[in-house]
């Protein structure tokens, strides 16, 4: 199944069966928490604003969506000769209004006109301009799936980031503890070495030390590290790649695993004790800040 950006835009377009009259059809899409419909209709199709909504809710899930259906006539400045049908009925209209209401005016020529071609150009337009809807939405679910297969691919170039970032950071951390150690031990060599010009230390006392140096070394090895964080942030990354290969609606399940993503970085920097691994944490966030802006444009 495809990944589907919320992100597109279509058109179509249809003729009435008379020729006269053609249907435009155009969506625009962006990206949206739930599905937002917008539906801009001339008065002439009012009516099919239930077909067209079942249309948009069948097709997508989430997304803002605008629907916009015009109607445009071959030839605007042609003037058609009203039917006598229609002109009997718009006298019988006049005469029934003119009944009750005895100071309305008589209808003038070009209003007659008006109200004819109105009448004209709305007769057949239904099954047109549902024709050009289900082609319009096809469209923008091709638009949308391109463009999701794009947003895919990027993502995908930062699951390998990250993995690679975290192979980096992996054997950095017992470099670190060792050099810490060897950092303790040799403060307190220097300390022992200081007294020893007043009075020579008691054998036991510099076991001691030595034993409190490694305990040191060891508790300070506890606090910065960062295997728990590496071994979730390979975990977040196995789903996101899993969504993505299954693709479908999958949006907001990434929205959540970014949201992971940035935590286990944020830890990362937070215990990193060489610059080395505070490198590592800027260019991890970086990267999934990258991967958050554009999880919010899927569906």
């Amino acid at each position: 199944m495809a990944v589907y950006s919320m992100t597109g835009y279509a058109s179509a377009a249809s003729e009435a069966q008379a020729g006269s009259t053609a249907v435009t059809v155009e969506a625009r899409s962006v990206n949206g928490r739930f599905l937002d419909l917008a539906l801009r209709l001339p008065d002439e199709l009012r009516s099919l604003e239930p077909a067209l909504r079942d249309l948009l809710t069948a097709g997508f899930k989430r997304g803002k969506i605008e629907l916009r259906v015009a109607t445009a006539r071959e030839a605007e400045s042609a003037v058609s000769a009203p039917t006598a049908e229609q002109l009997n009925r718009l006298a019988h209209v006049q005469n029934t209004v003119q009944s009750w209401l005895s100071d309305a005016r008589a209808l003038s020529v070009n209003e007659a006109l008006q109200w004819c071609r109105g009448g004209a150009a709305s007769e057949g337009l239904d099954a047109p301009a549902l024709a050009a809807a289900r082609g319009c939405i096809q469209a923008l679910r091709e638009a949308r799936a391109r463009e999701g297969a794009r947003l895919a691919s990027m993502l995908m170039e930062r699951v390998t980031l990250l993995r690679s970032l975290a192979a980096q950071a992996g054997p950095l951390l017992p470099a670190v503890v060792a050099r810490q150690q060897a950092r303790f031990l040799e403060r307190w060599n220097e300390a022992f070495a200081s007294a020893a010009g007043a009075a020579a230390p008691e054998q036991g006392l510099a076991d001691r030390a030595h034993e409190r140096a490694l305990g040191e070394a060891a508790a300070y090895a506890i606090r910065i590290d960062v295997a728990e964080e590496l071994s979730r942030l390979a975990s977040h990354l196995d789903e996101i790649e899993r969504l993505l290969k299954a693709g479908g609606e999958l949006g907001k399940r990434l929205e959540f695993l970014i949201q992971e993503l940035q935590r286990e970085a944020n830890t990362l920097g937070s215990k990193s004790a060489a610059m080395e691994l505070t490198a590592i944490a800027v260019e991890m966030k970086v990267a999934v800040e990258q991967m958050r802006e554009q999880v919010q444009n899927i569906e």
